[in-house]
C-alpha cells in the first residue's frame, strides 16, 4: 500500500511540475495544516530565499518569513525594503491571504519587476499558489499610458495654436485638426475629419490644392505658398503655407501649416490695436500672395434682425435663375450642397433654422422676390414642422443619402412644374427625399392604398400587427419610428394609424403633432390612436394634447384592432378599400 501511495505522489509531483513548466508558472500547494506539500523551483527566481524552505513538510509561516527576510516583497524594491514593515505583521496578512476561497493580486517585487500572484484554497484545505511573471505586460501598459498622455499633450498644444494646422492621410483625408483650422471654416472637427478638401471648398481651387498635397506626398520635397483666405467670419487671414511629409515609407502623412502673417502684412498704426497685443506694423505688399478658399457665407454671419430692417441687403440680380433656398444646420451639408446648386445654375444660399427661415421669407415678400423651392435637411429635428408651416413655395425634403443626379432632376421638376415625382411605394432601397407641395382644398376622399399605418418599433409586436391585419383582410404598412409614420402618412394619406407612443428617433407624440400640422391645409384628419404599454393618465392625457382620437393598451387582440377600426373608418369606406 504504501508504494502505491508514494506512486501515486510521485505522479502526482511530476505532473505539477510539468504545468509548472509549461505555462511559464511557479506553483506551491499546501495542506490545511498550512504545510508545504508541493514547490516548484521557479519560486525560486521570484524570491532569492534558501532552497531549504521549498522543501515538503516546511511551515508556510516560515516560508512567509524567509521571504520578508530576503527584503523582496509585494510593493517593495530589495534595497529600499529592509525591515520597514513589522515582519509578524506582515507574515500574518499573508497567511490570511491564503486562507481566502480566492486571492489575486499583482506585486511589484523590484525595481523594474511585476508578478501575478492567485491563489485558491479549495474545500478539501488545500490551498493553491500560482507566480506569474507580468513585468513585461506592466512595461507596456505604462508605455501605453505614457504614450496617450503624450497624445493629449500634443494635442492639447496644437489646439491653442494660433496657426491653423492640418494632417491628411495618404488618401488626402483629413485625419487631425486644430481649432484654428476649423475657425476657417466655421465648422467643428467632427464635420471635417474624414472627408477631403473637395467637400470643403470650390472644385478649381479643390484641384490645385490636391496636386501640390500629392506632390509633397510623392517627393517629401516641402512646399511653400504666400496665401490670401477669407475665413468664415468675413475675416481675411494673410498665410505662409508650408507643407511637409512625416512618418515612415508606406506609412507617410501630410502636414499643412498656415503661419499667419496677416500683421506683417497689413500692420496696425491704431493704438488700441498695440494694446490688444497686434504688431503695430505698417508694411502693405499684397503682391506676393496667391488667392486662396472663401470660407465666408454671408447667409450664415448675417444678423437677421438687421436683414429685415435692412431692406438694400438683397438685391433680384438673378432675375432670370430660380432661387433655391436650403435650411439645414449642418455645416457640412452647406459646404457641399450650396456651391453644387449654383455650379448647376441655380441662385442658392441657405439658412440655418427656422427664426432665420421666416425673416429670409418675409425680406423676399417685402422685396417682390420669389422662391422657387425650398430644400429641407430632412436630419434636422423639426424638419417635419418646418415642411407644415411652409407654404411660400414647393419643399423637398433631404434625406442623408441624397444623390446629385436625381437631386438635379427633381428640383429642376419642382421648379418649373410645382411638383414632383414621388418615390414609387414599391421601390427597392430608401426613400432618398420626399417632395411637398402645398395641398389645395378636395371636395371629397378617394380610398386611400393603404388603409392603416401601424408605428411600433418592437419586432415581435410588428409581426402581431401584421397577422392580425391581415386576417382582417385590411391593408397595412408599418413604420419603425414616428418619423417613418408621419413620411408612410404623407405618401399614403391612410384611414387610420395606430401609433405607439414609445419610440426612437421621433417618439408617438411628436409624430401625431407633426401630422395635425400638416392636416391644415387639408379637408380630411386621419383618426390618430395611441398605443400604450400601460393605461397611466399621464399617457392618455398627453395623448390627447398631441391630437390623437383614443388609446388602445397591450397586449392588443383581433377583437382589439377590428373594434377600433370600425369606430373610426365608416362602413362605406371600408368596402371601397376592401
Amino acid at each position: 500500500m504504501n508504494d502505491v501511495a508514494s506512486l501515486g505522489a510521485n505522479i502526482q509531483k511530476t505532473v505539477l511540475e510539468a504545468t509548472s513548466d509549461a505555462l511559464g508558472l511557479a506553483i506551491l500547494v499546501c495542506d490545511k495544516n498550512d504545510e508545504i506539500v508541493f514547490a516548484s523551483r521557479p519560486i525560486l527566481q521570484f524570491y532569492p530565499i534558501p532552497a531549504q524552505f521549498l522543501e515538503v513538510g516546511t511551515r508556510l509561516k516560515d516560508f512567509l518569513g524567509a521571504i520578508f527576510d530576503s527584503g523582496v516583497r509585494n510593493g517593495t524594491a530589495p534595497e529600499s525594503s529592509r525591515r520597514h514593515a513589522n515582519r509578524d505583521e506582515w507574515i500574518s496578512e499573508n497567511l490570511s491571504h491564503h486562507w481566502r476561497e480566492r486571492f489575486e493580486v499583482v506585486e511589484r517585487i523590484g525595481r523594474h519587476r511585476w508578478i501575478s500572484v492567485r491563489k485558491r484554497r479549495l474545500s478539501s484545505g488545500l490551498g493553491i499558489v500560482a507566480i506569474t511573471d507580468v513585468s513585461e505586460q506592466k512595461k507596456r501598459e505604462e508605455q501605453m499610458q505614457l504614450d496617450l498622455e503624450r497624445v493629449e499633450l500634443t494635442e492639447g498644444i496644437l489646439d491653442c495654436l494660433p496657426n491653423p494646422i492640418c494632417v491628411k492621410d495618404r488618401s488626402l483625408n483629413y485625419i487631425a485638426v486644430n481649432k484654428a483650422f476649423c475657425a476657417i471654416h466655421g465648422m467643428t472637427a467632427d464635420a471635417i475629419l474624414g472627408r477631403s478638401v473637395w467637400d470643403l471648398i470650390d472644385p478649381e481651387l479643390a484641384e490645385k490644392f490636391e496636386r501640390h498635397d500629392r506632390h509633397t506626398l510623392e517627393t517629401g520635397q516641402m512646399h511653400l505658398l504666400p496665401e490670401q483666405l477669407v475665413q468664415a467670419d468675413g475675416d481675411d487671414l494673410w498665410v505662409v503655407t508650408r507643407r511637409f511629409r512625416v512618418g515612415d515609407p508606406g506609412k507617410h502623412l501630410l502636414v499643412t501649416c498656415m503661419n499667419d502673417v496677416t500683421d506683417l502684412v497689413i500692420g496696425y498704426n491704431d493704438p488700441e490695436a498695440i494694446v490688444s497685443g497686434r504688431s503695430p506694423l505698417d508694411i502693405k505688399d499684397y503682391s506676393a500672395f496667391e488667392p486662396a478658399q472663401n470660407c465666408y457665407d454671408p447667409f450664415r454671419s448675417i444678423d437677421m434682425q438687421h436683414l429685415v430692417e435692412a431692406g438694400a441687403i438683397i438685391d433680384p440680380v438673378s432675375a432670370g435663375k430660380h432661387r433655391v433656398l436650403v435650411i439645414t444646420n449642418a455645416a457640412a451639408l452647406e459646404v457641399n450642397l450650396v456651391p453644387q446648386l449654383r455650379r448647376w445654375g441655380y441662385d442658392a444660399c441657405a439658412v440655418r433654422n427656422s427664426a432665420e427661415l421666416a425673416a429670409f421669407r418675409d425680406m423676399s415678400n417685402a422685396r417682390g422676390i420669389a422662391i422657387d423651392a425650398l430644400l429641407i435637411d430632412g436630419t434636422m429635428p423639426d424638419a417635419l414642422m418646418i415642411v407644415s408651416n411652409w407654404t411660400a413655395s414647393p419643399s423637398l425634403m433631404l434625406a442623408k443619402d441624397w444623390k446629385a443626379v436625381d437631386l438635379l432632376s427633381n428640383i429642376q421638376t419642382l421648379c418649373e412644374n410645382g411638383v414632383g415625382a414621388l418615390p414609387s411605394a414599391d421601390a427597392d432601397g430608401p426613400v432618398d427625399w420626399d417632395i411637398i407641395v402645398p395641398e389645395a382644398e378636395i371636395g371629397g376622399r378617394p380610398a386611400p392604398e393603404v388603409e392603416v399605418v401601424v408605428a411600433e418599433d418592437n419586432e415581435i409586436n410588428q409581426f402581431v400587427f401584421s397577422q392580425i391585419l391581415e386576417g382582417l383582410g385590411i391593408s397595412y404598412r408599418i413604420a419603425a419610428n414616428g418619423e417613418e409614420a408621419v413620411k408612410l402618412w404623407q405618401q399614403y394619406r391612410p384611414n387610420l394609424v395606430l401609433m405607439d407612443v414609445s419610440m426612437p428617433v421621433m417618439n408617438g407624440f411628436d409624430a401625431a403633432r407633426a401630422i395635425r400640422a400638416l392636416e391644415k391645409t387639408s379637408s380630411f384628419q386621419t383618426p390618430i390612436v395611441a398605443v400604450t404599454a400601460q393605461a397611466l393618465d399621464i399617457d392618455i392625457e398627453q395623448a390627447k394634447q398631441a391630437g390623437m382620437d383614443d388609446h388602445i393598451t397591450k397586449p392588443i387582440s383581433p377583437d382589439m384592432i377590428e373594434s377600433v377600426y370600425r369606430k373610426f373608418v365608416s362602413t362605406k369606406t371600408e368596402r371601397m378599400a376592401g
